[in-house]
């Protein structure tokens, strides 16, 4: 059972994270590229695809709206716990962006809805000491972001994709969308955000992946 009851289907793709792990032991796909010549829209090692493949760690929560919250905390002057109808009632963003996934494939002009980012930073209020965030998702998965990066103005806790709801495949209800950083920092099935003084590994970044994931950089791997 995940975290709040909700039940899980699946199992851990135990070959799937022995693969992952030995690309972050031999550098697959870094091409050493260096600097990125300016206005160019694919990341280094990346190719373009029209679909949106699933990838997750071989489990899924069964999470209706009903069942799901959002709990945020830590270094936060304001801590809060969002309801689906909570969550529902904020101002409503629409932006879009581009997916690059560090298993080198990139899906350009996706059309989200959701709650922004800056807007949720305005009610939780970080303290001066807070410089990192912690995602945890209901499947267990946790994945850590600088909170500069989570502050940034195309930053999304997104309910919606190409003007319908979020599959539970693709991390629906509520999902991250940090544009700017390979799409592993963008947790599915989001359940909780703590606010960090220091920083702290997630689940992928203890298992030889970069702590921040910038596409343009090449950061795949630490």
């Amino acid at each position: 059972m995940a975290e709040d009851n909700v039940p899980l289907f699946g199992r851990i793709k135990d070959k799937l994270v022995e693969t992952k792990e030995k690309w972050a032991r031999e550098g697959r796909a870094l091409t050493g590229e260096g600097a990125v010549p300016a206005g160019r829209r694919l990341p280094p090692g990346q190719h373009l695809t029209e679909d949106w493949p699933v990838l997750d760690l071989g489990i899924s929560p069964n999470l209706s709206t009903s069942d799901w919250t959002l709990a945020v905390g830590g270094a936060v002057e304001t801590p809060l716990n969002w309801t689906w109808d909570q969550f529902m009632s904020q101002p409503q963003t629409e932006l879009v962006s581009d997916i690059h996934c560090v298993t080198t494939w990139s899906r350009y002009d996706n059309s989200w809805k959701g709650v922004s980012a800056r807007h949720l930073l305005k009610l939780v209020r970080p303290r001066p000491s807070a410089e990192f965030l912690m995602f945890r998702s209901y499947d267990g998965y946790t994945t850590n972001v600088p909170l500069a990066r989570f502050a940034d103005d195309d930053v999304l806790l997104a309910h919606s994709w190409q003007g319908e709801r979020l599959t539970r495949d693709h991390g629906g209800p509520v999902r991250v969308v940090i544009p700017k950083l390979y799409f592993w920092k963008s947790a599915k099935w989001l359940r909780a955000i703590t606010f960090m003084d220091k920083d702290s590994p997630g689940y992928w970044e203890m298992r030889g992946y970069h702590d921040e994931g910038d596409p343009w950089k090449e950061e795949r791997y630490r």
